[in-house]
């Protein structure tokens, strides 16, 4: 499966169904099923890190709006690209080694 690393606090809001767009420097053509896994940095509370925490779809990409600065929950930036998430689903958290960009993941 497809997937991404996301720092917390922002992968756990991802999974807790808190944040609805994930913003980026760069845009996708991608649509689809995309596994989010932790970022082993930075610890933040007791915030898992390292581990994938759910699937989510993203359904579109579009330059960032001021308006999606609520969903996104980060200031408005006109450089950043927010992709929108749907369906979250959260699963048992298991490890995984992150990489930058995309990358594959086998379920467990």
């Amino acid at each position: 499966m497809r997937a991404i690393c996301i720092k917390q606090p922002w992968a756990s809001m991802i999974a807790n169904g808190q944040k609805l767009i994930e913003t980026r420097s760069w845009k996708t053509n991608y649509r689809g099923e995309l596994l989010v896994v932790a970022s082993q940095k930075p610890l933040i509370d007791n915030l898992p890190t390292g581990q994938a925490l759910c699937i989510v779809n993203i359904i579109d990409c579009h330059p960032m709006k001021k308006e999606d600065e609520k969903f996104a929950k980060v200031e408005y930036n006109s450089q950043k690209y927010s992709w929108i998430l749907f369906n979250i689903k959260k699963i048992k958290p298991f490890p995984v080694k992150g990489k930058l960009n995309f990358f594959q993941v086998n379920l467990p």
